[in-house]
């Protein structure tokens, strides 16, 4: 797997939620020392928590209350945080219009992780078109894993996600190397549970 170091502030925030506290608390534990963490047991405690520092949230589906809807709240609250759901929940085509930054379906190797938030924190400093690009193409890795050829094929939502990741990455200021490095380093890592 390829590997890139990527720089960012020591002092990122990652806020971990997931309403099994066992597993909230051993993602931290990964987490500690190399990025500021904070936990919440749950979605309610989570947007309780959630404000303009934390850089990234890990952030589980399956919760009563959903990750769904603690997505929906951060993104109508306005922050500027990195969202990466981080869940047991095999995707289906509702993701498309999810608006999330990444997906990972568990277990999740520890290497997988770092290199998700890297390049979240990483992503934070691009324009809207590259981060919208890394969002498609997160989705259309997940989906891959996920269904047959025969069901992307008949998607039309995953045509369109397809297209429109076409498109932007026609429009992206990016030096060809450049891009080409961050692709590789994107798509190393393993989202799928399958």
């Amino acid at each position: 797997m390829l590997t890139i170091i990527m720089s960012h502030e020591p002092d990122a925030t990652v806020l971990v939620v997931d309403d099994e506290r066992e597993v909230a608390d051993a993602y931290a534990l990964r987490l500690r020392g190399r990025y500021d963490v904070q936990t919440a047991y749950g979605g309610e405690e989570a947007l309780e928590v959630v404000d303009d520092s934390v850089d990234v949230v890990l952030l589980d589906r399956r919760m009563p209350f959903s990750g769904d809807k603690v997505l929906a709240n951060i993104r109508e609250r306005g922050y500027d945080c990195r969202v990466i759901m981080v869940t047991a929940v095999d995707p289906d085509f509702g993701i498309v219009d999810m608006p999330f930054d990444d997906y990972l379906c568990k277990p999740i190797e520890k290497s997988d992780l770092f290199s998700a938030i890297e390049q979240q924190l990483e992503a934070a400093s691009f324009d809207d078109p590259l981060t919208e690009f890394f969002s498609l193409t997160a989705k259309l890795a997940v989906l891959s894993d996920e269904r047959t050829p025969e069901q992307l094929e008949a998607s039309s939502e995953y045509v369109r996600m397809q297209r429109r990741a076409d498109e932007l990455r026609a429009e992206l200021d990016v030096p060809s190397e450049k891009f080409e490095e961050m692709i590789e380093s994107f798509t190393a890592i393993d989202r799928g549970s399958g």
